[in-house]
């Protein structure tokens, strides 16, 4: 199992060239064709000190402006991916999440940044990281903040008996038979014997793809804290893990380790649902 198709998110108001750089590497680990894609739209109105309200004119300048970034992400993609990798570019103006929930369908794995760039939590101009976990129906690897490279040679699987980490690990099989270590931990607050049993399958189950792993017990509160200090304590460059959550009123909620996940910027990480 390879991935053969990888997506790359490029955030409208965020520098270009280390995602760019990291699709390449990870192309050409895989094998894979690559996509690079970008989108950001016009708000709906746009208000002024005064309460009044323009759309026209305003809206334009907006539109032509996107319009020239995505021209210029556009040309900073086709000349950092060398010609030795198949790859092709995708462009909208239209809401990122929504442009990057349809361009999935195209793709094995999604690859995003760490962080939303300059504008942060301005939703048409940069597509959360949650909002493609639960949106898109493809696994994301978010890259931590600035990096290009995602090395994978420590892999933790973040387990917990449920259908979206079963579907996180399965997703994730090509990095972790990549990896040079692999481990499967949960967090044991309540001291459960099905928990033992349950890593030894997954540990077996690995084993039958080719990939030793090795299991541990994180002892206290299940909560993404915890998590995050053991992936440091074995440096471990990637966690994977399922996404918990479900839309609440156009916004996602999620549960404790999954919104600690998403938030934290320092370390790659790698989530299905």
């Amino acid at each position: 199992m390879s991935y053969k198709s990888i997506a790359v998110n490029l955030a409208i108001d965020a520098p270009p060239a280390a995602m760019v750089s990291l699709g390449v590497e990870l192309a050409e680990s895989f094998g894979a064709h690559l996509i690079g894609l970008a989108a950001a739209d016009v708000p709906p109105l746009v208000a002024t000190g005064d309460g009044m309200v323009y759309e026209g004119e305003i809206m334009q300048i907006q539109r032509t402006e996107i319009e020239r970034r995505l021209a210029e992400l556009r040309a900073d993609f086709e000349r950092l991916v060398p010609t030795s990798i198949s790859s092709e570019w995708g462009q909208a103006v239209s809401s990122p999440a929504r442009f990057l929930s349809v361009s999935a369908r195209a793709a094995d794995l999604i690859v995003t940044g760490g962080d939303s760039g300059d504008k942060g939590e301005d939703v048409y101009r940069a597509a959360d990281i949650g909002s493609l976990v639960l949106g898109t129906g493809r696994p994301v690897l978010a890259a931590a903040s600035h990096i290009e490279h995602v090395m994978a040679k420590t892999v933790l699987v973040a387990w917990k008996d449920t259908r979206e980490a079963r579907r996180a690990l399965t997703d994730a099989l090509p990095f972790l038979a990549k990896a040079n270590d692999v481990v499967i931990a949960t967090i044991d607050s309540e001291r459960d014997d099905g928990i033992r049993d349950s890593l030894a399958d997954v540990a077996v189950f690995l084993e039958h793809h080719g990939i030793m792993a090795r299991t541990e017990f994180i002892r206290g509160d299940a909560d993404g804290e915890h998590l995050l200090a053991f992936a440091r304590s074995i440096n471990a460059d990637l966690i994977v893990s399922g996404a918990y959550g479900h839309s609440r009123l156009r916004e996602w909620a999620f549960g404790g380790v999954t919104r600690t996940l998403i938030e934290e910027s320092s370390i790659n990480r790698f989530m299905s649902y």
